[in-house]
């Protein structure tokens, strides 16, 4: 039985992870869970899962899901806040396979801790990598750590990597559906609204994901993510549009054959294929295979969406950009929601604090939070100066 820590339980993919334990009980149990903010559903796994500990992001809401959990007449749950709380969980004796499905950095150090003690990772937090993926991928090799990828389009590629050996592998294609302004023109790009952005044609995410998937920064980010778990070159790392969303990723080896990884567009069989490695059990996620009558494939459109082109740009340049460009992101995503930068605003933000960045590589997690808490900092002086219109 694996005993799993769940970094981000109230999330999508702590809630999907959640129900894969509920399919398959003998085989998965919950020792750990980190919260967000939600003290409700936070009270409700309580209630189900009964967790030795449980994390929540901040003291006001651990403090009243603790109030909660003493009205129900529960004592003997450990309750946590904070990063520190959530390094708890992470490392929990007890615990053998983490999740580490927090959004943004607030999740790299309990990821980067659970590592260090030699946990199993499922990885769904794709900013661990983009911020300091030379930290995590060496501390994974120097704790002979497995990193298993959750996120569709990496775990299709490491499903069809089992087809050959790294040496043969040519280049890898991640599948980008496209999202909602994959055919809008170039000239409506600057009357996008919060709400229209939010629309995903095919995945229902966070807001911060989706709207990444709408400017394809969160292809981008991903892009990042594969060169660190596969030690790949960016100019190896390709994306093609795929609307339809049935091929999750393909890789292409070096005597012309592509793998292919097709399967339904729901998040519990990459998480059921982390949890399971190498094992494959039986399951109910089957795909129908008259989705097969149409699959589109086309090259990104590097002017329309930019934030491909930053993301690219700064894989290449190294880990210094590769942690700016992940937290301007953050602040110009949430200045776009809060009607303060047009969507266009995103990528330019985002290239104005890429200018000001200074190439300096991290040797420690501390110095990536203190690189992204300074590229933070640029992300919101360009913001408030207003220079980013329209």
């Amino acid at each position: 039985m694996k005993k799993l820590a769940i970094l981000g339980s109230t999330g999508s993919i702590g809630h999907s992870t959640l129900s894969i334990c509920e399919s398959y009980p003998d085989r998965y149990k919950v020792v750990t869970l980190a919260a967000g903010t939600n003290v409700d559903v936070a009270l409700e796994q309580c209630i189900q899962w009964c967790p030795k500990i449980i994390s929540m992001a901040t003291e006001k809401c651990a403090n009243a899901l603790l109030k909660l959990l003493h009205q129900a007449d529960i004592y003997d749950i450990e309750v946590l806040h904070g990063s520190a709380g959530a390094t708890r969980v992470a490392t929990h004796p007890d615990v053998n396979f983490v999740v580490s499905a927090i959004v943004g950095v607030a999740g790299l150090e309990a990821t980067y801790a659970a590592i260090c003690a030699g946990k199993t990772i499922g990885l769904a937090n794709k900013e661990c990598l983009v911020a300091a993926g030379d930290l995590i991928i060496a501390a994974a090799r120097a704790n002979r750590v497995a990193l298993l990828p959750i996120d569709s389009e990496h775990n299709a590629i490491h499903q069809a990597m089992r087809g050959g050996t790294p040496a043969e592998v040519k280049q890898i294609w991640l599948t980008a559906s496209g999202g909602p302004f994959r055919n809008t023109p170039a000239a409506d790009f600057a009357r996008i609204t919060p709400a229209q952005a939010l629309k995903h044609p095919t995945w229902t995410m966070g807001q911060r994901i989706t709207i990444d998937s709408a400017t394809m920064m969160n292809k981008g980010f991903e892009v990042i993510e594969a060169c660190r778990l596969f030690d790949l070159p960016p100019a190896k790392v390709r994306v093609t549009v795929h609307p339809q969303s049935t091929v999750h990723s393909l890789v292409e080896f070096v005597d012309g054959s592509i793998l292919a990884q097709i399967s339904v567009t729901d998040m519990r069989l990459p998480i059921l294929y982390a949890l399971a490695y190498p094992e494959r059990p039986v399951s109910d996620l089957t795909f129908d295979l008259k989705s097969l009558n149409q699959l589109d494939f086309s090259p990104p459109d590097f002017d329309r969406f930019p934030c491909l082109r930053l993301a690219y740009e700064a894989a290449e340049a190294g880990p210094s950009a590769c942690i700016a460009l992940n937290a301007a992101d953050e602040i110009a995503v949430a200045a776009f929601l809060e009607g303060r930068i047009p969507f266009l605003g995103i990528p330019r933000t985002i290239e104005a604090v890429l200018a000001k960045t200074v190439a300096v590589a991290p040797s420690s997690i501390q110095q990536v939070l203190e690189a992204d808490q300074r590229a933070r900092a640029t992300a919101r002086q360009v913001v408030a100066g207003g220079a980013i219109v329209s």
